[in-house]
């Protein structure tokens, strides 16, 4: 990489990812400074050179990564100052492909890009990122749909302070950079937690109902299992007062689980769109 900014913003981002972590609900597994084990091991595969922990990883090799893993994936020497850097930090995080979605989805909604947010930084994108005329602004929006997706995945709850610090902190430092100033340290600090790779594959999807909209998924057994009982007992239905009663709890219990079910679809039909959109699984199917 040959852009000016480019040292700075990796130092920051190696900050943030902090040294080695193996956290379990860690989807990126074993990590060393930001390089999973599987992209070592692809990078050494690729150089011929044997498997080895992810802890080994000297900084030549750390360097040549990031250069070739996120840096130039995501266009970085084509970007604004401060742009720049937010979007690489994005690629780390959550992967090159990722960041550039938030990137198109930005420019997007600034009304600069028509084309499809499909996270490879092309001619197209580039073109619209030239047509910016308030960076501050693009950052803003990148840094919200950011932490959408964030918020959009299961291990939120565990990992969320520390990817919320980092948003903050990167968007800070790159609305800074792209005012014209150097983004102060005090605008720098390690969370744990904030090196966590946030990934789509981790997304918090609620099921999908399973038969009809009046039978969601939190209530198609228990319906089923309530009819039938009905059905054995509508036989004796006016033999005596106790067996009407009965009747009359199953006939209700099922009309009340029918509804449930009929909301729980609505409800996970709609969490599923929504969702969908902030981690870009709508582009993904069309």
């Amino acid at each position: 990489m040959v852009a000016a900014n480019y040292s700075p913003a990796l130092a920051r981002i190696l900050v943030h990812e902090g040294g080695y972590a193996n956290h379990p609900k860690d989807p990126g597994g074993a990590t060393m400074k930001g390089v999973t084990q599987r992209v070592y091991d692809a990078f050494r595969a690729r150089s011929g050179l044997p498997k080895v922990s992810v802890r080994a990883i000297s900084t030549a090799e750390l360097e040549t990564i990031y250069a070739d893993q996120y840096g130039r994936a995501v266009r970085f020497d084509q970007l604004p100052i401060g742009l720049d850097y937010v979007v690489f930090d994005g690629a780390v995080h959550s992967g090159p492909a990722q960041s550039v979605k938030w990137l198109q989805r930005a420019l997007q909604a600034l009304g600069l890009y028509a084309g499809k947010i499909d996270g490879i930084p092309g001619n197209g994108t580039l073109a619209a990122v030239d047509r910016v005329t308030d960076v501050d602004a693009l950052i803003a929006r990148i840094c919200d749909l950011r932490l959408a997706f964030l918020k959009a995945l299961k291990t939120y709850a565990t990992f969320g302070r520390g990817w919320r610090a980092r948003v903050d902190q990167v968007g800070d430092a790159g609305q800074d950079w792209a005012d014209g100033s150097v983004p102060a340290d005090a605008n720098l600090s390690y969370e744990p937690g904030m090196e966590v790779k946030a990934v789509v594959a981790d997304a918090a999807l609620p099921p999908a109902p399973i038969a009809t909209p009046t039978i969601g998924a939190a209530g198609g057994g228990i319906a089923v299992a309530i009819e039938a009982a009905r059905q054995q007992v509508l036989p004796f239905a006016g033999l005596s007062g106790l067996v009407d009663h009965v009747l009359f709890a199953l006939t209700l219990a099922g009309s009340a689980v029918a509804i449930g079910g009929m909301a729980w679809g609505v409800y996970a039909q709609h969490r599923r769109s929504t969702v969908a959109a902030v981690l870009d699984l709508d582009q993904a199917a069309a």
